[in-house]
């Protein structure tokens, strides 16, 4: 599903008159998780997940077939956990 097909779901799952009000509705909230991730603040919606960030370690490795190594730097990624009501929804296939 693409961008387009999603704010059409919204609109239609969302009552929406316009789909330019749906994609309000995408973009603000896809703006909101943003912000609160930048700021490191956990967002926990019940029920549907939760969005953290999370630290991931730097790794040093070798590249196959020389002997060139290289190291990544220690980053800040961000990390999605389903709640239990989504994760029965999508077991059923509905």
């Amino acid at each position: 599903m693409n961008k387009t097909q999603f704010v059409e779901l919204v609109q239609e799952c969302g009552n929406y008159k316009t789909k330019v009000d749906a994609e309000n509705a995408v973009k603000a909230f896809t703006e909101a998780v943003i912000e609160a991730l930048a700021k490191k603040e956990d967002i926990s919606l019940v029920g549907f997940g939760s969005f953290s960030v999370a630290l991931q370690k730097g790794k040093s490795g070798k590249v196959p077939g020389t002997d060139k190594t290289y190291t990544t730097q220690d980053k800040m990624i961000p990390k999605f956990k389903a709640g239990k009501s989504l994760k029965d929804r999508v077991a059923e296939g509905k």
